[in-house]
């Protein structure tokens, strides 16, 4: 077994770990209108164009989000890099898709504070819950992240403010280790200030 098939399973069951027993509850959610929303099979779809080779274990992770959030009304496709020495910073850029608000393109960024360490570049698809529309993507995002690989691997977590719920799968290259706290600013425009 290859480094990274192992390194993707210690990240997934982390991933599992970490939304069964953190953020936010499964009760909080209330699908919205299903005309509204994607289905677990159009958003593994996209993965598939998106993510590659490895598909298979972003549709197990896609799978279990559905199974605690329902449909989600909207993702983002993007890439983002992160770095951490104890304290790190992620920032990213992207496109939202929204079934019923187009499409648009997004930025963010975000500190972290934790026992972490390393970096990465990665693709990442953020699946989104409850989003009223578009606008109210751009504010802060906060939640509990944890990595475990080295060379490459695939991992999901999830954010929250107030009702709406982002869940970023990432499909990462680099070496990373820890556990952290922190949160995710989304802005119109690039910016260099995490904060």
């Amino acid at each position: 077994m290859t480094i990274f098939a192992r390194s993707t399973r210690f990240v997934c069951a982390l991933a599992a770990f970490m939304l069964t027993a953190s953020y936010p509850a499964a009760a909080q959610y209330e699908p919205s209108d299903r005309a509204g929303t994607y289905s677990a099979d159009e958003i593994v779809q996209r993965g598939h164009k998106f993510f590659g080779t490895v598909s298979r274990e972003m549709a197990t992770l896609v799978q279990r989000a559905g199974g605690q959030w329902g449909e989600p009304n909207g993702y983002i496709l993007g890439q983002e890099g992160s770095g951490a020495i104890g304290a790190g910073v992620r920032y990213g850029e992207g496109k939202l898709y929204m079934k019923l608000g187009g499409e648009r393109r997004v930025y963010w960024q975000g500190p972290s504070l934790g026992f972490d360490f390393g970096g990465e570049g990665a693709r990442t698809m953020i699946l989104v819950y409850n989003l009223p529309g578009p606008e109210a993507l751009f504010r802060r995002f906060a939640g509990i992240n944890g990595s475990a690989y080295l060379v490459g691997g695939l991992g999901m977590t999830a954010l929250g403010a107030g009702d709406v719920v982002l869940v970023p799968i990432q499909s990462g290259v680099g070496a990373r280790l820890g556990v952290n706290v922190g949160y995710l600013k989304f802005t119109r425009n690039q910016t260099w200030n995490p904060f």
